[in-house]
C-alpha cells in the first residue's frame, strides 16, 4: 500500500545547523556570480541592478515567509508536491511533482552545472568543449556522494557553505574598501534598451535567489521540522539577500558598468585575477567553484526525495526501482541516478543562462498555487506552529511578485515557455495510464 505522507524510511538526522546550512549553500551559486552583468545590462545603472536584487530578494523572502507556515503544517518529505497536493487534491499534487523532476529540478541542476563549467574550463587552462564534459563530470560525482546517507551531504553543505563565505567576503571587503568606482549612478542605457528592462533584471536576481524552498523536500528527515523549517527558510533567505546586495555593490565598486557589460560571464574570473593577481585569482575562483559544487549538492540531496516520494505514492512509471533506498543510509539512490541522466541530457541541449530563466518560470506557477493555499489554511486551522507576519499583506506580495515572473518571461521567452509547458502537460496521460495498470494489477 502506497503511503500518503512517505517518510517512513528516511532518517529524521538533519538539525538547524545542517539545516540553514542547505538553505544558504544550495541558493548561494551560479547566479550570484554569472548574472551581475545581465542584471546590469537588464537594469541599465548600477542604481537600478542594485535596486532589481534586493527587490528580487524581497520578493524571494514574501514567498519564503508564506511557504514557512504551509510548510510547518506539512512536515514531510517531498515539499512542494505534499503541500499542492493537501491543498489542491491528488492530480496537483502529481503535476507539481512531475514538473519537479522532468523540468525544474534538472534544469536548475545542469544550468548550475554549466556555469560552473566554463570557471572550471578557466581553471584548468581547458578549451570551451571541455564545459560539458566537465558539468556532467561534477554532477555524477556529487550524485555519487549522495549515494551515502543524508548526513554526510548535509556535513558537505556544511563545508561547502564555510568555504563559499570566503571569496564573497573577499569580493565585498575589497570592493567596497578599496575599489574607486561609484557603486550608484554608473549607467549603461543603451543597452537597456534592448535586454528588457526592470523587470528582466529582477528575473534574472531570482534564479539566483532560487533553491530556498528545497530545504522543504527533506521536512521528513528533521529533528523537530515545525520549529525548524521556518527558522532555516526565513533565516536563510534574508542572509543571502544582505549577502547578494553587499557582493554587487562590491564589484560595481571595483569595476566600471562598461567592462562588467563586456565581460559578462567572465566578470568574476577577471575581478579575481584583477584583485588577488594571477595565484590569488585561482585561489578565489577555487573557492567559487566549491560554492557552486555545495549549490549542486544541495539540489542533488533534495530533487531525489521528491522522485522518492512520488514513486513510494506508485505515481511514476518504475515506481518500484525509484522508492528504492539503501539498507544501511536509507539514500533513493536509483531516484538519484534518475536525475542525474535527464540533467546530463540537457546540459547536452541547452545552454545554462536559457535554462536558468525557463526552470524559475516553470516552478513558479506552481509557487503561485501554493502561495494561494495560505488562505486555504487558515481558513481550516485556527492554530498553527508558525504564524506569516503582516498577513495578508506578505502573501499577496508573494503572489504579485510570482505574477511578475510569470508575465515577464511570457513576454520574453514564449517559445521556450511553451516547450516547458508542453513537457510537463505531458505528465497527466503519464499519471493515468500509470493508475489504469495499478487498478488492472489489483484485479
Amino acid at each position: 500500500m502506497a503511503d500518503k505522507h512517505p517518510n517512513n524510511n528516511l532518517k529524521r538526522s538533519i538539525g538547524f545547523g545542517s539545516a540553514i546550512s542547505i538553505v544558504i549553500g544550495t541558493i548561494i551559486g551560479s547566479g550570484l556570480f554569472f548574472k551581475q552583468a545581465s542584471v546590469l545590462d537588464s537594469a541599465g545603472s548600477s542604481t537600478m541592478a542594485i535596486i532589481a536584487w534586493i527587490f528580487g530578494g524581497l520578493i524571494t523572502l514574501t514567498g519564503g515567509l508564506t511557504i514557512a507556515e504551509i510548510g510547518a503544517q506539512m512536515p514531510y518529505t517531498g515539499g512542494l508536491y505534499v503541500y499542492i497536493e493537501n491543498l489542491y487534491g491528488r492530480i496537483c499534487g502529481f503535476m507539481s511533482g512531475w514538473m519537479q523532476i522532468i523540468v525544474y529540478g534538472p534544469a536548475i541542476i545542469a544550468s548550475v552545472a554549466g556555469f560552473m563549467s566554463i570557471l572550471m574550463a578557466n581553471f584548468f587552462g581547458l578549451g570551451p568543449n571541455w564545459s560539458i564534459p566537465l558539468a556532467i563530470v561534477t554532477v555524477i560525482a556529487i550524485g555519487l556522494l549522495n549515494f551515502l546517507e543524508n548526513k554526510v551531504g548535509a556535513v558537505f553543505s556544511v563545508i561547502t557553505t564555510i568555504v563559499k563565505m570566503i571569496p564573497i567576503a573577499a569580493i565585498v571587503i575589497c570592493g567596497i574598501f578599496w575599489g574607486h568606482q561609484d557603486a550608484l549612478g554608473q549607467t549603461i542605457s543603451q543597452v537597456n534598451q534592448s535586454t528588457g528592462g526592470f523587470g528582466v533584471a529582477v528575473l534574472a536576481t531570482l534564479f539566483a535567489y532560487d533553491g530556498w524552498i528545497l530545504i522543504a523536500n527533506l521536512g521528513g528527515e528533521m529533528k523537530n521540522p515545525q520549529k525548524l523549517l521556518p527558522k532555516a527558510i526565513i533565516l536563510g533567505i534574508s542572509s543571502v539577500l544582505v549577502i547578494y546586495t553587499l557582493v554587487t555593490i562590491g564589484i560595481f565598486r571595483f569595476l566600471p558598468v562598461g567592462l562588467i557589460h563586456r565581460l559578462g560571464e567572465n566578470t568574476t574570473a577577471y575581478l579575481a585575477t584583477k584583485v588577488f593577481g594571477i595565484i590569488g585569482g585561482k585561489l578565489l575562483s577555487a573557492g567559487i567553484i566549491i560554492s557552486m559544487m555545495g549549490t549542486l549538492n544541495g539540489k542533488m540531496l533534495t530533487f531525489p526525495r521528491i522522485v522518492y516520494a512520488m514513486a513510494r505514492r506508485g505515481d511514476l512509471p518504475f515506481s518500484k526501482y525509484l522508492s528504492y533506498v539503501t539498507p544501511k543510509g536509507k539514500s533513493p539512490v536509483v531516484a538519484t541516478l534518475f536525475i542525474i541522466v535527464l540533467a546530463a541530457i540537457m546540459m547536452m541541449f541547452f545552454e545554462p543562462d536559457h535554462l536558468s530563466d525557463l526552470c524559475v518560470f516553470t516552478v513558479y506557477c506552481f509557487y503561485l498555487l501554493a502561495f494561494f493555499g495560505i488562505f486555504i489554511l487558515r481558513k481550516k486551522n485556527k492554530t498553527r506552529p508558525f504564524s506569516t507576519p503582516l498577513y495578508p499583506l506578505v502573501p499577496i506580495v508573494a503572489i504579485l511578485g510570482g505574477l511578475f515572473v510569470l508575465i515577464s518571461e511570457l513576454i520574453n521567452d514564449p517559445a521556450g515557455v511553451l516547450l516547458f509547458i508542453g513537457i510537463v502537460i505531458v505528465g497527466l496521460p503519464i499519471f493515468y495510464v500509470v493508475k489504469r495498470m495499478d487498478r488492472k494489477r489489483l484485479k
